[in-house]
């Protein structure tokens, strides 16, 4: 019978690196803090609404990440697949708020915080990605799978807008532009988040490549 094994370990992240993975998280979490408490001041302000954006679920999931990250340093492969999904979150939170919100009122007021949850962390979080990359590479089907949180995130936006009359984002919105409209604009997201997907993962593969040398996985075969 033929067992492979791979020869090389997936190595342990450089203390500095999780150390700043640690410091990041609790930036990311004190905005995420003080957006609720000065959102509490409003009357008009929801959490239900508040954790309904991209954004804040993006931004939470990467409290997450890179606590994790810090602390526990997981090496296994469904992590670093974890990994990679949030870092496309954030860095599609990046890029749209860029595109297309950087001058709309997203329920931001401190521009701290703004900076923090749309600018700084995707570019921290792809940098986490590029600095400490996988070191097993993810296959273009499974980087695709990332697409499912965004997809459910899309649904339950357009299910629930009608019955709250409320959307997180004006090209999610169908009362201003129509359900033609609002179809096309998301057949477009759709191939630019997988192309975003894509990049992500080839992104890793080459930071890993680059860190790792282009031969790093090796498998042997024992005879038993």
């Amino acid at each position: 019978m033929s067992i492979s094994h791979d020869v090389t370990a997936e190595p342990r992240t450089p203390v500095p690196i999780r150390t700043l993975r640690v410091l990041f998280a609790a930036l990311t979490a004190a905005a995420l803090v003080s957006i609720v408490l000065n959102g509490l001041g409003s009357p008009t302000f929801s959490l239900v609404n508040y954790f309904s954006y991209f954004t804040v679920i993006s931004n939470v999931a990467t409290v997450l990440v890179l606590i994790v990250g810090g602390v526990i340093d997981p090496r296994s492969p469904g992590w670093q697949l974890v990994r990679g999904a949030v870092t496309l979150y954030m860095v599609i939170t990046g890029i749209i708020y860029a595109v297309l919100l950087a001058n709309i009122d997203v329920g931001v007021a401190d521009p701290w915080t703004n900076n923090v949850v749309h600018r700084i962390m995707p570019v921290v979080l792809l940098l986490d990605w590029i600095l400490a990359p996988p070191r097993r590479q993810i296959s273009e089907p499974r980087g695709l799978t990332w697409l499912l949180f965004p997809l459910i995130y899309g649904i339950y936006t357009l299910v629930r807008g009608p019955v709250v009359d409320w959307y997180p984002y004006p090209f999610l919105d169908p009362r201003s532009q129509g359900y033609l409209a609002l179809t096309v604009g998301l057949v477009v997201l759709t191939v630019a988040f997988a192309l975003m997907a894509l990049a992500v993962n080839a992104v890793g593969r080459l930071a890993g490549r680059w860190r790792y040398g282009p031969n790093s996985i090796e498998k042997y075969s024992t005879t038993v």
